[in-house]
């Protein structure tokens, strides 16, 4: 066994994005893709030697050869020890727990997160840095221009790892680790949550339903919830990792959640739904009867995290991405502490959590989080979710319509239009960019604009700017809307409409309906519909 160089030329398009580098599966597979990415990486941060890495990912198709490559990769290029879950496996927030609690140099995450897997699906690889969080802009950009400059890689010829037993093995000279991917989360949500309250909750007849998608969050929500919370058998659905998520694609929301919906708005429904994706990071919350929004839900958890033992200081800050709704500000506001807007990428909140400016953070896309890990995580919001259901003694229903009387309303959904033409997605976006600087002070279907422009951010840590993160539309009564393009698909482009009205009363309307003068708004504004040519959106949240 020896570690060799090979000779290599630069692949063009190996531009990490918001959540690092994602493309069809097939590309990933082909003869030396995988193994230029990971050189640019290693040739980024300054080379492997010495170092200590985590490694894992959601099971996804192609998940284990990647692994093996991965592996000798980091032996080669001197690596000290590489710490894996058990069969290549971990939950993306079990991964940044593990790269904070082992004090590692970083982690490489496979997964390609809510988007399907399998041959003829999505693949993706990122790399976290030593707080546990997606690598910062900064740290992608250097990866980028090191893939152009590739000209060869590092790799062991040793025979593949057996990964599936727990332990230590050398590799080349450097230490793989295999370890329990479940073990240590499960403790990190031990330690935060009242694990004997939830355990009466369940004891005492409160029924759930989690579906895991054939996904990740599958054995960490059997371990946790039906194990050590003693939640009965079932409560869990779709609890075994598939390469290729069962057919099922893996992103928890009202849409390809739909067993799910069907079964919380039925007439025999659970008290409590909800659902993870691909890689764990996002979740769904559902209540007899009750959807409740991403945001929404960050609001609601953020006002009421006190509950939770790990939460009962108090919270420093609030933290949101810029086309989630307002709601979480207002608790913000009435609690006395900070609240941050930044752009849509997990990696945004990682200089407010380290700086300890924020404890709890939230996107509208499902994702949900605290400075726990350096990530948004699906089954600690489940948890959090279920600590405030046994705390306060309420159906899910009753504790939003508490919020609501407090706090006020925010209607609020996503549109998104999936694998549009580029060009079709440029043209949308451009009209609208092309009117901002003369829309203050007009009116657009009854409603007089405040304020447009393109969301720019002044990190107020490390006073980084980050610029066109996202078109707005402000009106005079709060409402607004947003339009961006989606980094986190890879077939042509996905478009989204963010639609948000705050209303003081009237709590009970249909949400789309509530929102229609914004929806009329946006096409007159944007022409989506019109320059696409789709009748309506592909998926709304």
């Amino acid at each position: 066994m020896t570690a060799t160089t090979r000779p290599t030329k630069p692949i063009e398009g190996q531009k990490p994005g918001t959540s690092g580098l994602r493309k069809k599966t097939r590309v990933f597979m082909q003869p030396g893709y995988l193994e230029n990415f990971v050189q640019a990486i290693f040739d980024a941060i300054g080379g492997g030697a010495g170092k200590t890495f985590v490694l894992g990912g959601d099971g996804r198709f192609f998940g284990a050869e990647a692994a093996q490559i991965i592996l000798k990769m980091a032996a080669a290029n001197g690596a000290a020890r590489v710490i894996v879950g058990r069969d290549a496996l971990l939950s993306t927030p079990a991964a940044s727990h593990l790269i904070r609690l082992r004090g590692t140099d970083g982690g490489f995450i496979m997964s390609a997160s809510h988007n399907p897997g399998g041959p003829d699906e999505d693949f993706g690889l990122k790399f976290n840095t030593t707080n546990g969080g997606p690598a910062p802009e900064a740290v992608t950009d250097a990866i980028f221009a090191a893939s152009g400059k590739l000209s060869q890689i590092h790799i062991s010829d040793a025979a593949d790892i057996d990964l599936s037993r727990l332990g230590e093995v050398d590799l080349d000279g450097m230490v793989v680790e295999v370890v329990d991917p479940v073990a240590d989360y499960a403790a990190l949500m031990e330690s935060l949550f009242d694990f004997a309250a939830l355990k009466s909750l369940f004891a005492g007849g409160f029924r759930m339903r989690y579906d895991a998608m054939n996904a990740i969050t599958g054995p960490y929500a059997t371990e946790i919830i039906q194990n050590r919370l003693e939640a009965p058998a079932g409560t869990v659905v779709n609890a075994t990792p598939l390469p290729d998520f069962g057919g099922l694609h893996p992103d928890p929301n009202p849409t390809w959640a739909k067993a799910l919906m069907d079964e919380m708005m039925g007439p025999d429904a659970p008290d409590f739904g909800a659902a993870s994706d691909g890689d764990g990071d996002r979740n769904m919350v559902v209540g007899r009867g009750i959807y409740v929004s991403p945001s929404d839900s960050l609001a609601v958890l953020a006002a009421n995290a006190h509950l939770a033992p790990g939460y009962s200081a108090g919270l420093k800050g609030i933290a949101r991405s810029m086309p989630t709704s307002t709601a979480a500000d207002r608790v913000a506001e009435a609690l006395g502490i900070p609240a941050y807007e930044t752009p849509t990428g997990w990696k945004f909140f990682g200089n407010l959590l380290d700086a300890g400016r924020a404890t709890i953070c939230g996107e509208e896309s499902f994702g949900t989080g605290s400075d726990h890990v350096r990530e948004k995580d699906g089954l600690w919001a489940v948890l959090l979710w279920l600590n405030v259901l046994a705390a306060r003694g309420q159906a899910v229903a009753e504790i939003m319509g508490d919020h609501w009387a407090k706090f006020g309303r925010n209607y609020y959904s996503r549109h998104d239009y999936e694998a549009l033409p580029v060009a079709d997605a440029q043209a949308i976006t451009d009209r609208l960019r092309g009117k901002l600087s003369s829309l203050p002070g007009t009116k657009v279907a009854g409603m007089e604009i405040a304020m447009a422009d393109d969301f720019a951010y002044a990190d107020p840590v490390d006073g980084s700017v980050s610029s066109n993160q996202g078109l707005r539309v402000v009106f005079t009564d709060g409402s607004r809307l947003v339009v961006r393009l989606s980094g986190t698909g890879t077939e042509g482009a996905t478009l989204r409409l963010y639609l948000e009205r705050y209303a003081d009363r009237g709590f009970d309307q249909d949400v789309q309906q509530a929102l229609d003068p914004l929806i009329q708004a946006a096409e007159a504004l944007a022409g989506i519909r019109e320059i696409s040519g789709r009748t309506g959106p592909d998926v709304i949240t």
